[in-house]
């Protein structure tokens, strides 16, 4: 009913004046930036939709023009990769690809003639700073604080914008001047770049950020209509629409009655039918909607050689795409094609969602065959370091050392922080646990299997977050032995020590290189803080990244049930404890022992 008045209030208003255009973009070129890492084609969609004049290059402000907007560029990429440069062989993809871009506005030769641009543009480095670590490295807590909390807002507001330029202006006149004459000034950009790619939670592909920060205008110019012409054409779509939903009652009431008649036929039904190998959803050329067949080819038919993972969810396969991408296909077990399209809407939204800390999704697929019945697939990069749950359970694995530890602790916690402030609507995680945190070579963790959620407090992340970083922590299960005769809660036995003041006793014995005391002791006080029962006496996410990047002190633990101590004797808890003890004697201001008891088990 309601695609019938849609159709005929649009034919409506298609009667009574046609929309001009500002400019006729010509088709995308097959193969265009195909390996190129920029987000170039949202780049076009925001220069088509502000349906604007584009800026003279006779001066420079046409070229400035172009600096800002590679700097927009290198900010999605920034925030996407965790780099500030690309590669060298990138950037002659890329300044091909975007050259190629801007052709379809002006004569792009301009841009290398008068500007004098070229690939460096993209390759170029300012004072040797290439990623977000050493960025952050090279600044103060109070001057990334103070970024934070300027530009963590809308900037559509003149006073925010204002107040997030000054902030990133100071730090640029402080740190990052450019040496280069002319009109590369990329240099100048690097504090607007950070700002854009983790400061504000909108990002730098929103119209309001890339006006404020790249000072790049994408916010659409609205047409005007002459209202008697309007008017008469919501007439004729009203009554049209009228006319529509009648037709459409009794096409609702006629397919109503032959419906089961329908159901006996038998026929293999896909919702993949229609499209001729890969198709890219939402025009993002990362994400695409596979057929089945595409899926068995990449898989070999779901072989066994090929499962590297299992679960109540289905398996997990290895497999191969066309352009010889290596990606990992996780197969859902017994599921209809009822909820098809809330599924495929949320797949779509998940994969939008882009963070050097969560696993990106490379793809879907829903389909319906005899015989296999409703197949519900995803297709995800394929991390080939293992989860956190084999670094720390499995066998054969070296045993993670603290700076390792730490850097996946802060990783974690900056993924789950984005989920829940960097997005909109925001995400909850549901299912954090040692299994679904991915380990990369460089130890970096990557959350895998988050979804969209209703009706659930973020609260619960955390005390997932919480648990799973005692696991890290202590090298022990969320369940754990004690006298090999009770099993108590790892949140239980680990608070019990911190209210004894022996928080280092947690700490795993066997890791081969050990932090500074204080570190680590701070590092499982926020590990009890977040794993607290009382979910309002637990911390947010993006306080625990602060507390973890030592912007924010640690807060004192709130008390809970003292029924819990009962439960323990004292010398029973530290007998047990298979972790480190420590000695403050001044001769030796540091003393770490490891003690070895089996009767706490993982």
């Amino acid at each position: 009913m309601s695609l019938f008045f849609l159709l005929f209030l649009g034919l409506g208003f298609g009667l009574s004046k046609p929309v001009a255009c500002a400019r006729d973009i010509p088709a995308r070129k097959l193969g265009e930036a195909d390996d190129c890492p920029l987000n170039l084609h949202a780049f076009k969609d925001l220069i088509v939709k502000s349906n604007k004049p584009f800026p003279s290059f006779d001066s420079a402000t046409g070229c400035q023009y172009v600096v800002q907007g590679v700097s927009m560029l290198h900010s999605e990429y920034l925030q996407t990769t965790g780099y500030f440069p690309l590669s060298q062989n990138e950037s002659e993809i890329c300044w091909k690809s975007f050259l190629n871009l801007m052709s379809d506005f002006m004569d792009s030769r301009i841009i290398e003639s008068i500007c004098r641009f070229n690939s460096s543009l993209l390759s170029d480095t300012c004072m040797n700073v290439k990623t977000r670590s050493q960025f952050e490295g090279l600044l103060s807590g109070d001057e990334l604080e103070k970024i934070r909390i300027s530009c963590n807002q809308s900037l559509k507001v003149d006073r925010h914008c204002k107040s997030c330029s000054e902030s990133l202006l100071s730090v640029r006149k402080m740190y990052f001047r450019s040496t280069k004459s002319g009109n590369s000034s990329i240099c100048d950009e690097y504090p607007f770049m950070y700002a854009g790619a983790f400061a504000n939670r909108f990002g730098p592909m929103d119209i309001w950020t890339s006006n404020c920060l790249f000072l790049v205008d994408f916010i659409p110019v609205k047409s005007t209509r002459d209202k008697s012409a309007m008017l008469l054409g919501i007439g004729v779509g009203c009554f049209l629409g009228l006319v529509g939903a009648i037709v459409g009652v009794w096409c609702l009431l006629l397919w109503h009655k032959r419906r089961k008649a329908r159901r006996k036929e038998t026929s293999v039904q896909t919702e993949t039918a229609s499209f001729s190998g890969m198709e890219m959803v939402g025009g993002n050329k990362f994400f695409a909607r596979f057929t089945l067949e595409e899926i068995k080819k990449a898989t070999d038919n779901f072989s066994r050689h090929n499962i590297i993972g299992r679960g109540g969810y289905g398996n997990v396969y290895k497999g191969v795409l066309p352009d010889g991408s290596e990606v990992a296909v996780k197969r859902f077990k017994c599921f209809t094609a009822a909820w098809d399209e809330i599924f495929s809407h949320e797949v779509e939204i998940i994969a939008s969602v882009k963070h050097v800390n969560l696993l990106a999704l490379r793809g879907y697929c829903t389909m319906t065959v005899p015989m296999e019945g409703h197949q519900r697939i995803i297709v995800c990069e394929l991390i080939r370091n293992g989860s956190l749950y084999d670094h720390l359970f499995g066998s054969g694995l070296m045993k993670l050392s603290w700076p390792s530890r730490k850097k996946i602790a802060l990783g974690m916690a900056r993924g789950l922080a984005y989920l829940h402030y960097g997005v909109q609507p925001a995400i909850i995680h549901r299912d954090v646990k040692a299994s679904n945190v991915l380990i990369d070579e460089t130890f970096e963790a990557k959350l895998a299997d988050f979804g969209l959620a209703k009706f659930i407090r973020e609260g619960s992340d955390v005390y997932s977050f919480g648990v799973v970083l005692l696991e890290l922590l202590t090298g022990k299960k969320a369940v754990i032995s004690v006298d090999n005769f009770e099993t108590v809660l790892l949140a239980d036995w680990a608070w019990c020590l911190v209210k004894e003041g022996r928080a280092l006793e947690t700490v795993d014995g066997s890791m081969p290189e050990l932090g500074e005391p204080t570190e680590m002791e701070k590092y499982i006080l926020i590990a009890v803080l977040c794993s607290h029962p009382v979910s309002y006496a637990r911390p947010t996410m993006d306080h625990v990244v602060k507390m973890l990047e030592n912007d924010f002190p640690v807060p004192s633990i709130p008390d809970r049930s003292s029924s819990l101590l009962t439960r323990f004797d004292s010398t029973d808890i530290s007998s047990n404890s298979s972790g480190l003890n420590y000695s403050s004697d001044a001769a030796d201001r540091q003393t770490f022992v490891s003690t070895n008891d089996s009767s706490v088990s993982n």
